[in-house]
């Protein structure tokens, strides 16, 4: 297979698909007959109506007026009622894209629902090229810089990097809008945001943020961006706030000096902005944009946490160890919960039932119920606890002085019940040893829920460790920059209008493609097509590159074979007398990568002998010390090997080569 035409997905299975379908696996294979054949244009945008529901597909560019190879393009379907035309939203549909395959007619329909069902099942040797279903990593720099890595793809060690985002500053916090869709980076050396595009992975414009911002929040709206300024001028200190639709800087208000944390009512209403130094809580109403209360909440205020149950504002401060509940309406302390110094970091349950408060000094979890907001729970945690995070089930300990995650399962808490504390290392050391730790997060958590990512910014990798795993599944290294810092960025299908379900992709080649596409109820798979175009210099390489040989045809299970490669030069000619080659291979998702010297057999060819005893989707990297870490990331291609038993019969004997 060509290294472009590489498997897309590597290791995640769509479980939530194969739940979704609800029906047994034979059920797939239905009579082709059923389905509609397409219209005959394939870029025209394309209607399949069945079982009184009509789809529509369409592949548009992002810019130009095709689709090229190396591209974004929004892939839409839209999903409405045959009889009435009404759109039906809450459908959750799957789609994936892979290279055309040629069939008869009448079988082409049944060709595509075999591919969907081999998607769905996570075959290793039989991934799409795209899965329309996926999402992205999105890593925080200690230099000027993002990196973005596709997870999907990282096997084996080698490096998934898709993208790197260069900043005029180094970043400190970020956050993204609900739908992914945009990322602000503040960058306190600058006294700027950077705006990021996830649709095209680019720094798309840099905001006046006055002076050092370094938190940023949204309000829940979406409509205001508000960023913490940590002015040493005690006249600077406060927050500035940008209207997010027209990316311009509104108003900034002089709370207070030291740091700021930011919190939210839940209908916007009103911005709580705590005032470390100053000892303070300023209350700003967002609609007539004013500060229309301060209150004092102790000498050292250090975080701000709002739980929608109970309505009201949860000032901790570290000096004192309190926890004062302010009334989000009234703005009235109505109760202060007594703990212990060293609080610190407060955040709530999603449901805002459990709101966990972590101690520094005692490494301590404390957990204040918002019922009647009463401290239930100090859960012993991973020493220094600096950062907390929620999935639905668990609460998320992260420990400054120790590699160790705990995990709190909060359908443990309660009054009279004892916790349960899970945990697991992450990474080989403890975060302090990195040093220039930022505000953004180190644990992120994954689309699905029940899984997260966790940065080590010692080993620089990010590990993935998904919910009932005792130790964390596969990790992502971040090559040529040190990461501090991850989140995710979802570019699954989701529903962009009513009926009207959506996902920007890059497009990784030219060719003609399937576009597949899946629908739970009432169940339809359907294969739609279309092309991309390659651009025009594409056979012009100003690079080194190499070229697989022969790599498009399946191989036998325990045949020796040999691997062949050519090597090219900036001129497109053939490159002799490299002595440095190797060859690394391994099998996915995530085996023992190997290595071999690669030998010249001919001008710019260059071979190794290799034994494939496993089935499964191979995977061989091109590696040369003199031509650099680029040309190792970018020179690799895949192999799909079948068992010995379902393989076409070839000689056992001899050799196979890949030429």
């Amino acid at each position: 297979m060509n290294r472009k035409l590489r498997p897309a997905y590597m290791g995640l299975v769509l479980g939530w698909a194969l739940i979704g379908l609800g029906v047994a696996y034979e059920k797939l294979w239905c009579d082709p007959r059923e389905l509609l054949q397409e219209p005959a244009d394939p870029q025209a945008q394309h209607r399949l109506s069945r079982d009184g529901v009509t789809v529509e597909f369409e592949a548009r560019p992002l810019a130009g007026a095709q689709l090229r190879e190396g591209d974004f393009a929004n892939i839409r379907f839209k999903v409405s009622d045959q009889a009435s035309g009404q759109p039906l939203s809450g459908m959750a549909p799957g789609a994936w894209l892979d290279p055309a395959q040629s069939a008869p007619v009448g079988d082409r329909d049944s060709s595509c629902k075999a591919r969907v069902a081999l998607f769905l099942k996570s075959s290793i040797g039989a991934r799409p090229l795209l899965d329309l279903n996926s999402y992205f990593l999105l890593v925080l720099n200690k230099d000027a810089s993002l990196t973005v890595i596709d997870p999907t793809v990282s096997v084996g060690g080698v490096t998934s990097t898709l993208a790197r985002i260069d900043l005029p500053g180094r970043p400190m916090d970020w956050v993204a809008t609900r739908d992914d869709r945009h990322v602000f980076v503040s960058m306190p050396e600058r006294n700027q945001v950077a705006l990021i595009d996830t649709e095209t992975f680019r720094r798309v414009a840099t905001l006046d943020a006055g002076e050092q911002p370094l938190r940023v929040a949204l309000q829940p709206d979406q409509r205001l961006l508000w960023v913490g300024n940590n002015s040493s001028d005690p006249g600077k200190g406060g927050v500035t706030v940008i209207d997010v639709p027209s990316r311009t800087m509104l108003k900034t208000f002089i709370t207070g000096s030291g740091h700021h944390e930011i919190a939210f009512s839940a209908d916007s209403r009103y911005a709580f902005v705590s005032n470390r130094d100053g000892g303070t809580l300023s209350v700003i109403d967002t609609a007539a944009m004013r500060l229309v209360q301060t209150l004092k909440v102790g000498p050292h205020p250090l975080s701000v946490a709002y739980s929608a149950l109970s309505q009201a504002v949860y000032v901790v401060d570290g000096q004192e160890g309190t926890v004062r509940v302010i009334d989000a309406r009234s703005h009235h302390v109505r109760h202060t919960v007594q703990a212990e110094p060293g609080l610190g970091p407060m955040r709530f349950s999603s449901d805002g039932r459990f709101g966990v408060v972590l101690n520094t000094l005692e490494n301590q979890a404390l957990v204040i119920d918002a019922s009647n907001d009463q401290l239930i729970h100090r859960i012993p945690v991973a020493a220094e606890p600096y950062q907390l995070t929620f999935t639905k089930g668990y609460a998320y300990v992260r420990g400054l002085a120790s590699p160790k995650v705990s995990m709190i399962n909060l359908a443990s808490l309660g009054q009279g019940r004892t916790p349960i504390v899970q945990g697991f290392e992450a990474g080989p050391a403890a975060p302090r040893q990195a040093g220039d730790l930022p505000l953004a997060q180190g644990v992120s958590v994954s689309r699905d829920d029940n899984s997260v990512f966790v940065v080590n910014p010692v080993d620089n990798t990010t590990y993935f460790y998904a919910e009932g795993m005792n130790a964390p599944m596969s990790g992502y290294n971040n090559r040529g920059h040190q990461a501090r810092a991850a989140i995710v960025i979802d570019r699954s299908l989701r529903e962009v209008a009513p009926g009207v379900y959506g996902s920007t992709v890059k497009l990784p080649a030219a060719g003609t493609f399937d576009v597949a596409f899946l629908l739970n109820q009432p169940q339809i798979i359907h294969c739609f097509s279309t092309d991309v175009a390659a651009l025009p210099d594409a056979g012009l390489r100003k690079v080194v590159h190499a070229e697989f040989l022969g790599t498009e045809q399946p191989l036998l299970q325990h045949s020796p074979f040999v691997a062949q490669v050519r090597i090219l030069g900036e001129d497109g000619k053939p490159r002799p007398g490299l002595r440095d080659l190797s060859l690394r291979y391994f099998l996915a998702p995530s085996s023992l990568p190997r290595s071999l010297p690669l030998t010249e057999v001919g001008e710019g060819v260059y071979q190794a002998s290799l034994e494939l005893a496993e089935a499964g989707a191979w995977y061989l990297h091109v590696q040369s010390p003199s031509l650099g870490r680029k040309f190792a990331e970018d020179n690799y291609t895949s192999l799909r090997v079948l068992p010995a038993a379902t393989a076409p019969t070839a000689s056992q004997g001899e050799p196979r080569s890949l030429r």
